[in-house]
């Protein structure tokens, strides 16, 4: 029988409620950030180039949405970043376990 409590993520001994709230997760958020800024983009035009809402972006930025792998694929190609960098950089901050 599978237990209905959901399992925390422990990072450092800490609990915390989700991936999404992991220091790897943030690392990716915050660099998401920092190659919009660095294509010249602002929320609205990345935003209308991916045929979203600005709040789409704002809110994967601040962390109230989560991103699954096409999504990141698809804005990572918008703003010109190859994916192997994001995805290099997040693999050695990636903890060993969830």
């Amino acid at each position: 029988m599978w237990a209905t409590s959901a399992c925390p993520v422990v990072s450092g001994g800490k609990q915390v409620a989700g991936a999404a709230y992991s220091d790897t997760y943030r690392l990716m958020r915050e660099q998401l950030v920092a190659l919009r800024k660095d294509a010249g983009l602002s929320q609205a035009q990345l935003a209308g180039q991916l045929g979203k809402p600005p709040s789409f972006v704002a809110k994967y930025e601040l962390g109230e949405r989560r991103l699954d792998v096409v999504e990141l694929l698809v804005i990572l190609k918008c703003i010109g970043a190859p994916p192997e960098g994001l995805i290099d950089l997040l693999g050695r901050d990636a903890p060993a376990n969830l």
